[in-house]
């Protein structure tokens, strides 16, 4: 790091001008906008309270603000969706604290990105800087989580053996869509084999045939009753697994707001009442699926809006990739294909390092050969075809 750069850690995003970040953030995910963190912290969906204490990092130079890592410092690992819980269990049955962390995430957001926004560092070439940082302020481990992967060759470049050694690269699988240029659903579904052709198609008539009636909402047209509907189904979604929800009203009300052109939300309706819903974010090239909720079961209707409706506004819109949302086996039936995503950890015990360590060397060799299995599994002619 060169000497005449200034390292700060930032306690709030209002610390930083809406201006300086876009000037960094080439990135089009909505993820990553600066009314984002913002409504995240102006809720207190991120706060100290909750456990997401901001601690962004920020990198200044004689240009002034060079670099900005979005971070916070916890003590729990909700939210986060790489899961370390059996982590902290071991310290704690051993009398360590696991944490505080630092984590660079999206809060509450499994998706893919560069959390680094720089037009002049690399996010590997900070690693040192944030071991550092934990080693002073008695934080016991870093997490980088959902980010590019890393090649090998610039691990070893910017970084000395010792912590190469100690920096360890964690993988999950997730289930995305590809638009590989279809004109219309059905276009889609004739790369299907006839059997998984006919399911889809039934599970899709069903939808009619219980009353149903689906409608896509983009941001800048949803009405005060549909967020209000909407937050009802995702308070509800959460309640049922017995978890209080992550996000409150004042969040969304304000992202409603602040980023209607990166929002679709699609009802479902049933006898002129609004049973279900599934909010989206998207950008130029990307549907992101995030909540869904239902007041009322129905067959099927989880897969129709959150999966069947994500398709169709992809081919309509020309959008290239549908993420889903972390998990779920019963994606792949519906032509959603197996991605590897990527993390990664530093702890600081020392006692602890051997076993964590051939615990992610585990974990990554068992999740390539679980997204080659599901690979196999996917519905498309070609692939069935090369089994028989």
């Amino acid at each position: 790091m060169p000497l005449n750069v200034q390292v700060r850690f930032l306690n709030s995003i209002q610390q930083i001008s809406m201006a300086q970040w876009q000037r960094l953030n080439s990135s089009s995910c909505p993820f990553l906008r600066y009314e984002f963190f913002k409504a995240l912290e102006e809720s207190e969906s991120t706060c100290a309270a909750s456990g997401w204490q901001p601690h962004h990092l920020t990198l200044n130079n004689d240009h002034g603000l060079n670099s900005i890592m979005p971070m916070y410092l916890k003590n729990h690992s909700w939210g986060e969706y790489v899961f370390d819980w059996d982590w902290a269990n071991a310290f704690e049955q051993h009398g360590v604290d696991y944490y505080p962390k630092l984590v660079s995430t999206l809060p509450f957001t499994p998706v893919t990105s560069d959390k680094l926004l720089s037009k002049t560092h690399q996010q590997q070439s900070l690693f040192h800087l944030l071991t550092d940082h934990c080693q002073q302020q008695n934080i016991n481990s870093w997490h980088l989580l959902y980010c590019p992967k890393i090649p090998e060759e610039q691990l070893a470049e910017e970084l000395d053996e010792a912590l190469a050694d100690n920096v360890y690269e964690r993988n999950t699988v997730q289930f995305h869509w590809f638009n590989r240029d279809y004109k219309n659903f059905d276009d889609y579904l004739n790369t299907f084999t006839a059997r998984k052709r006919k399911n889809t198609r039934k599970e899709r008539l069903s939808i009619v045939e219980q009353g149903l009636s689906v409608r896509q909402v983009i941001g800048r047209n949803i009405t005060a009753i549909e967020l209000n509907f909407f937050y009802l189904t995702y308070q509800l979604t959460y309640l049922r697994r017995g978890h209080k929800p992550h996000l409150n009203f004042s969040f969304f009300e304000q992202v409603f707001k602040s980023m209607a052109d990166n929002i679709l939300l699609v009802i479902a309706s049933h006898q002129a009442q609004d049973v279900a819903c599934a909010l989206f974010f998207f950008d130029d090239e990307n549907l992101y699926g995030r909540y869904w909720g239902s007041s009322q079961f129905f067959n099927h209707l989880h897969f129709e809006l959150c999966y069947y409706q994500g398709i169709e506004f992809c081919i309509e819109n020309n959008l290239k990739i549908f993420n889903p949302g972390t998990q779920g086996e019963h994606k792949i039936q519906r032509g959603f294909e197996p991605v590897l995503t990527h993390s990664y950890h530093w702890i600081k015990h020392a006692p602890f390092k051997s076993a964590v360590k051939d615990f992610c060397l585990q974990e990554q060799q068992q999740m390539k050969i679980y997204q080659q299995q599901c690979l196999q599994a996917l519905p498309f002619k070609h692939i069935n075809n090369k089994k028989e």
